[in-house]
């Protein structure tokens, strides 16, 4: 259980540190940042998944690059429905669920 809590903490981060660091996201409060943390988490459990078993065919084409594409969809759609937190655009959105990936990757790793 506290595993699973200091995940979503550095999730939590993850969404702090992509706004930070890329121009074009923006996160309000931190109410904002926990529930799109909360939100990312369930669509890369749940929609991720069949996303990439949808799109296996240009995933393997690409070498698993389309990949990226997936999270930085994900990412925008996130930022289509929270309030308070706003991504301008697709390479916004790549580059901040690319940051938000690397660092829940390494967070994992770590762990």
């Amino acid at each position: 259980m506290m595993l699973l809590i200091l995940r979503f903490a550095i999730s939590i981060l993850a969404v702090f540190v992509a706004e930070y660091i890329v121009p074009g996201v923006t996160v309000e409060t931190l109410y904002a940042g926990v529930i799109v943390a909360l939100i990312l988490g369930v669509l890369n459990l749940v929609i991720r998944p069949i996303l990439l078993l949808l799109t296996l065919p240009i995933t393997i084409l690409t070498f698993g690059l389309f990949a990226f594409v997936i999270n930085a969809l994900l990412f925008w759609f996130v930022a289509s429905f929270v309030e308070g937190f706003a991504v301008s655009g697709f390479v916004a959105a790549f580059l901040g669920a690319l940051i938000v990936s690397l660092i829940n990757w390494a967070a994992d790793r770590l762990l």
